[in-house]
């Protein structure tokens, strides 16, 4: 009964690694990515920079201004200074247009769009760098993450060893 109490506890404590993720990953959406899809659909100047700012207010808040979501090398999609940057240029480039003509504004919402948005083969993502959600503690997680499926994987051999007696 012990053993089988002592693998309940390490199946729950792995089981966190990954709910953790997800709820970092859905306050993130909520919080920030939310706000930048709506700045990107956004039919006028006004409604894009006041969406723009609410998310630009989270990534200053949360310190996500610069660094790399990458654990073990850099590549320049993970790059979290050079979107914070292109972030921040969009909402100067809103400020500057609120008193264009209705064509420019509408160019300028193109532009926007083209610039905090991908088109692929799936359909249109937002261009932000992977694992931010969980930036700074990538490494803290991904370690979690590799610990709890090794100890997954640890219980069932054991188990399989004893026979899976309790």
């Amino acid at each position: 009964m012990k053993i089988f109490l002592i693998n309940v506890v390490i199946v729950l404590v792995c089981l966190v690694c990954p709910t953790c993720c997800v709820v970092k990953s859905v306050q993130f959406d909520q919080q920030c990515a939310g706000y930048i899809k709506q700045a990107t659909d956004a039919n006028t100047v006004e409604l894009a920079l006041e969406r723009l700012n609410m998310a630009i207010d989270y990534v200053e808040e949360h310190d996500l201004t610069e660094g790399y979501t990458s654990v073990m090398w850099r590549t320049e999609d993970e790059n979290i200074g050079f979107w914070y940057e292109n972030l921040k240029a969009c909402q100067h480039e809103l400020q500057a247009g609120l008193n264009g003509t209705p064509l420019e504004k509408t160019n300028l919402l193109l532009k926007i769009r083209e610039s905090l948005v991908d088109n692929h083969d799936g359909g249109i993502t937002l261009t932000i760098p992977g694992g931010i959600s969980r930036y700074p503690n990538n490494l803290l997680y991904g370690l979690w993450g590799l610990l709890s499926f090794f100890g997954i994987i640890g219980i069932v051999l054991w188990d399989l060893y004893q026979g899976w007696e309790y």
